[in-house]
């Protein structure tokens, strides 16, 4: 299943976007982003695998996003970072944050959907995530082990998973996930910045 399968942001999700705006991260963002990791997750979220693959690289500058409520507030953030597979550039979703308060309301998934529409569009054509099959299926990520993806430290299995932004991206793709190379940020073409939603 490809990106393109997934469904139309619903109803309340569309509603919800009158609240709050996505918009570019900016360098101010920061220490904002790292306050709301910290309430969503804890520090010990730096101990994770997926930290493994982000330690010392830049985020994807061109898809870096933050919600901000109406009053301008920060509320929530979504990041991909750069990484390979045997050699073959993609990129890893996540952290996705959301405040406390903020959460259930459809902020995530917009930020999601909006970050995997800006990631197709800029050539990306595959793209990992570690988190809840349920939350990230509707997207049309399916499970990366069975295709052959292997991470470089613990993970539950079912939490790791893949989604071809392109189709057929993932034939003859295995082995280690590895972190990008320094320098190397991105795949394909790079981007205008401009507002997603």
């Amino acid at each position: 299943m490809t990106f393109d399968s997934f469904a139309k942001p619903t109803p309340q999700t569309t509603d919800l976007q009158a609240t709050f705006r996505i918009v570019p991260q900016t360098t101010a963002c920061e220490p904002l982003i790292d306050d709301l990791l910290d309430r969503t997750f804890g520090a010990e979220r730096q101990e994770k695998t997926v930290y493994r693959l982000r330690e010392g690289l830049p985020a994807v500058e061109s898809l870096s996003f933050v919600a901000v409520s109406e009053d301008g507030d920060l509320i929530a953030s979504l990041r991909f970072w750069p990484v390979t597979i045997t050699g073959r550039p993609a990129i890893l979703l996540g952290p996705l944050a959301v405040e406390p308060k903020h959460q259930g309301l459809g902020m995530g998934r917009a930020l999601v959907a909006a970050g995997l529409k800006a990631a197709k569009q800029q050539g990306h054509q595959l793209c990992l995530v570690v988190g809840d099959p349920a939350y990230y299926a509707p997207y049309g990520f399916i499970p990366a082990c069975p295709n052959g993806l292997i991470l470089p430290g613990p993970v539950a299995p079912e939490r790791f998973q893949v989604l071809e932004l392109v189709a057929g991206a993932i034939e003859g793709v295995r082995g280690l996930v590895e972190r990008a190379p320094e320098g190397r940020t991105t795949e394909g073409r790079k981007p205008e910045r401009s507002v997603v939603a």
